[in-house]
This record gives structure tokens, C-alpha cells and sequence, in this order.
């Protein structure tokens, strides 16, 4: 299946006909998880996966004693693929939720400082955990996507007597930025979005681009062995650019 995958995209065709700047189809539900205080499953076609947050009472850290904190954890099943084994995450969990994470960190989201309680000693912690449901290509834009959303419909718990009501909220998560990660990558000479799982496996190098409603560059991360050129780059920037407006549009409806 590779080897026709590749075929095809030197012909300039995909597998499943899309073209190349085309994601498969998009599908998003909030709050899907009761008991998180934020929860979002994507769909990428048939790739899947389920972000939840929660929120916790935590100590800052010495150097931002006044801003709450951010954790993202990724977790790999063996039920979403054979290439999947079971225990502690592994290499490519902990590089996705590290991307996720600097992402969602650099493109200042979430205002921090509106999540300290007690400067130095007390502030909101959120949590982020990534759940991959079925891997059928590009987990990153796909966990990044449901990450956000979780985020976007995150509410803070009530406090009574510097405990948590679970169940009863004071307010939504201050989100004031909306970034995307738009995934591009490199085929011979071909640059395709959303790649499918025997896709994948064909490609030469990729690059994930981070970008927020005012277009600033909040990351990026190579991946692959080939190199880029300068004029690889702006024009992956460029594709990433369009493809995040429109994905931003299509949250805007949820």
C-alpha cells in the first residue's frame, strides 16, 4: 500500500482522491467527557482522539510564582494501533505532548496570570490529557485540535475553604488566543496536508506550524531526515497559514 501511495502522489493523486492541501473530514464534540473540567474529541477521518483537562490546585513554580500552570500528557493504547504497545508512554507520546504543549505555552492562550490564587504559594493547574483513539495518520494536528477545544470549553471549579467543588464552576478558562497546528509535509517535490497512516510511512520530511489568529509563529518542529530549503519553508508557512484559517473558522461553529 505504500509504494501505490507513493505512486499515486508522484502522479500528483492521493489514495483516497483528496487533493493535496485538503484534510479529510473534520468532526468536533465538545464536552465529551461529564466529569472533565474541559473535553473535546476530533475526528480526522478515521484517526480519533480525545482531549480532557482538568483543573487542580498546584504550587507555581520559583520562577513565574505568579501564573498558573500548564501540563500536557500524551497516552498511546494499543487498542488505537499495532504499532502501539502497552505501559508507560513512550518516545512519540511524550514528543507529541511536548509539541502540543509549546504550542499552545508560546502562542500565550491561556492569560497564566489570571489563574494565581495566592502569589508564590497557590494557583490553578491545567492539566491536559491527550487520549489517542484510533491512529489512522497525523495524531499531531488532530491532538492539538481536540487539546484546544478541550481548552476553549474549560471552566474553573468553585473553591470553599481552599477546596474544590467539583461539579460547580466560577468562571471560563481566560483563553485570549487561538492557536493551530497545521501539519506540512514533503514528498519528493509534493507538499501534502492531513496525511493518511499508509501516507505516513512514504514521506520524506514534515513540518508543524503553530499559528495564531494574527498569523505570528508561535512554534515549529521538523521532522524526517530530509532536509528543507529556505524556500520550502515559506511556502509550508504560507500553506499552513490558509489551511489554520479555515480549521479556526470550523472551531468557530463549536
Amino acid at each position: 500500500m505504500e509504494s501505490y501511495a507513493l505512486e499515486l502522489i508522484e502522479k500528483g493523486k492521493r489514495i483516497d482522491d483528496r487533493e493535496f492541501d485538503e484534510f479529510r473530514k473534520i468532526e468536533i464534540l465538545p464536552n465529551i467527557i461529564k466529569k472533565a473540567e474541559g473535553s473535546a474529541m476530533v475526528k480526522f477521518g478515521e484517526t480519533k482522539v480525545i482531549a480532557g483537562v482538568k483543573m487542580e490546585l498546584a504550587t507555581p513554580f520559583p520562577d513565574t510564582p505568579d501564573e498558573g500552570m500548564l501540563v500536557v500528557n500524551a497516552e498511546f493504547t494499543p487498542l488505537a494501533s499495532p504499532d502501539f504497545e502497552a505501559g508507560p508512554p513512550g518516545e512519540d507520546a511524550t514528543e507529541l505532548a511536548r509539541i502540543v504543549d509549546r504550542g499552545i505555552r508560546e502562542s500565550e492562550s491561556i492569560e497564566l496570570n489570571k489563574l494565581c490564587i495566592e502569589s508564590g504559594e497557590k494557583v490553578w493547574g491545567t492539566f491536559i490529557d491527550i487520549h489517542i483513539i484510533n491512529h489512522r495518520g497525523n495524531l499531531l494536528d488532530c491532538s492539538a485540535l481536540a487539546s484546544f477545544v478541550a481548552l476553549l470549553h474549560t471552566k474553573i471549579p468553585k473553591l470553599e475553604d481552599n477546596k474544590i467543588v467539583r461539579g460547580e464552576y466560577e468562571r471560563a478558562l481566560p483563553i485570549v488566543h487561538k492557536p493551530i497546528n497545521i501539519t506540512v509535509c514533503k514528498v519528493s517535490d509534493k507538499f501534502l496536508l492531513d496525511p493518511t497512516f499508509e501516507e505516513e510511512k512514504i514521506l520524506d520530511s514534515r513540518l508543524s506550524i503553530c499559528l495564531r489568529e494574527d498569523d505570528k509563529i508561535c512554534s515549529l518542529q521538523k521532522q524526517g531526515s530530509k532536509e528543507f530549503t529556505l524556500e520550502d519553508v515559506e511556502r509550508m508557512i504560507d500553506i499552513a497559514m490558509k489551511k489554520s484559517k479555515e480549521i479556526r473558522k470550523l472551531v468557530e461553529q463549536h
